[in-house]
């Protein structure tokens, strides 16, 4: 598959996603009528002159080159930019997807990006609004028996002796766990390690956003199939965690910041432009 092919089929996905994510900032602009004030979380991140974001892997929305250990990603990039809006320096803490979450309510970063919308998140920390959204499938190896012909509802990836991958803490952690009741779920910490267990043979599945599988079949096209589920096992919001203190007038700070990245186009550019930088990495 060429990388045109899979861009236009991820973009095709995100698209609605952007659209959809715009109307989502517009809806919550509405709904509360709080007084703007001049005192509030951003002013704090100002005095202290740097705005510490989370970097749990997962391409092309937060990547990581281990060769020159320099921060890219989609999501990463609008960091940076929302750090130039604050006129402050940026700052990226490595972390995974367990502990993301925990992160936010310690006060060890300002904001966790790339981060799936859930309920349960929901309750102990802030979102912003959405800026794309996020389908899960499975990657799995071609010339493996085990996973040959594989049904996409799931059923043939359910049984003993089955092992399905997934980022530990991610929301594919969470519906992989709800759904597979016989398989071994093999937890890793982040995309590379979840790539690498598919790809060596030490899981036979491997369950992750769609965009990241995506990119990891392309870049081996030869070994590694993919399996869209029917019905999809989750379709979910990707925006910014918050901290939880943060008032409604300090989310709206950074959901009007959004609203115009993805309405522009920037945040669809920007995947595209680091899905190239990951394929180009991976030859």
């Amino acid at each position: 598959m060429t990388l045109a092919r899979v861009w236009k089929k991820f973009a095709r996905l995100c698209t609605h996603g952007i659209g959809a994510g715009a109307l989502g900032l517009a809806m919550v602009a509405g709904l509360q009528a709080t007084p703007a004030h001049a005192d509030g979380y951003w002013s704090e991140v100002q005095k202290r002159g740097t705005l510490r974001c989370a970097s749990a892997i997962s391409p092309p929305y937060v990547m990581k080159d281990l060769k020159t250990g320099e921060y890219g990603g989609a999501y990463l990039d609008l960091c940076k930019q929302f750090a130039e809006v604050l006129k402050v320096k940026v700052e990226f803490v490595d972390t995974t997807w367990d502990n993301i979450v925990a992160g936010l309510q310690a006060g060890k970063w300002d904001m966790s990006p790339a981060l799936n919308r859930t309920p349960a998140r929901a309750l102990v920390i802030n979102y912003s609004g959405i800026a794309g959204y996020d389908e899960m499938n499975f990657a799995y190896l071609l010339a493996s028996e085990k996973t040959k012909n594989p049904a996409t509802d799931l059923s043939s990836f359910d049984v003993a002796g089955m092992r399905i991958g997934v980022m530990s803490g991610s929301a594919q952690d969470h519906k992989v766990t709800e759904r597979f009741k016989k398989a071994q779920i093999v937890r890793l910490p982040d995309a590379n390690g979840l790539n690498l267990a598919l790809l060596s043979g030490r899981v036979d599945v491997a369950g992750a956003d769609s965009t990241t599988n995506l990119l990891l079949q392309t870049a081996n096209s030869e070994k590694v199939g993919l399996l869209e589920a029917h019905p999809a096992l989750m379709k979910q919001g990707i925006s910014f965690g918050l901290p939880p203190q943060l008032t409604y007038h300090d989310i709206q700070v950074l959901n009007i910041f959004l609203e115009e990245k993805v309405s522009l186009g920037s945040v669809d550019a920007s995947l595209k432009h680091w899905s190239e930088v990951y394929l180009a990495g991976a030859k």
